[in-house]
């Protein structure tokens, strides 16, 4: 289980975070929800460990993560497939060849496999960035902002399954989106920001 407890964050005079409290269990994807600038992505930095709160704790009882942030994190002078092995070496995930082309098989983009990041449109760098979802199921806890940015309807449909079979095999979600989609499932729950 994860536990947030009272979490409030404060930058100078303005208060984003306000006695943000949730236990969230394992085949459960929660979705924050807010305007920008409400506090989704400082919570989520903050369930990540990258932000401290200023108040509060956030227990994840040993429970390893994946945090994916707003920017794809994808270097253009080398290739997705590279980009791609690259990140999972560093994080310690599965990074054979064929684990990969089949992680960017999922994604709709394999074909691509060999093209440098730098010819790619904001859709692709996205689906490149999020192949990395396929080689973490092992990973209890996914941290997601904002997703499904820049996905056309099929990129959508394709990391809405990867998350469905994340939960399916006892995994935990929680999500920023501005796409309603992303939310829509029986095992799911909202925190609301304003």
């Amino acid at each position: 289980m994860l536990q947030i407890e009272h979490i409030n964050k404060q930058f100078a005079t303005r208060i984003l975070l306000r006695d943000a409290t949730a236990h969230l269990r394992p085949e459960t994807r929660t979705g924050l929800v807010g305007p920008n600038g409400s506090g989704k992505t400082t919570l989520l930095r903050t369930l990540a460990g990258l932000t401290r709160p200023t108040a509060g704790e956030v227990h994840r009882n040993g429970m390893g993560f994946l945090f994916m942030g707003h920017s794809a994190g994808i270097k253009d002078e080398l290739t997705i497939a590279e980009n791609l092995m690259f990140s999972a070496r560093l994080s310690g995930l599965d990074f054979r060849e064929e684990k990969i082309k089949e992680s960017l098989e999922q994604l709709g983009i394999a074909r691509l496999a060999d093209l440098p990041a730098r010819y790619l449109s904001q859709g692709q760098r996205r689906r490149a960035a999020l192949a990395r979802l396929a080689l973490s199921a092992s990973i209890p806890l996914w941290l997601l902002d904002e997703p499904f940015a820049a996905l056309d309807g099929a990129g959508i449909a394709q990391v809405g399954a990867l998350c469905d079979r994340h939960l399916a095999g006892g995994g935990l979600l929680v999500l920023t989106s501005h796409q309603d989609v992303a939310i829509a499932s029986a095992a799911a729950q909202e925190l609301v920001f304003s």
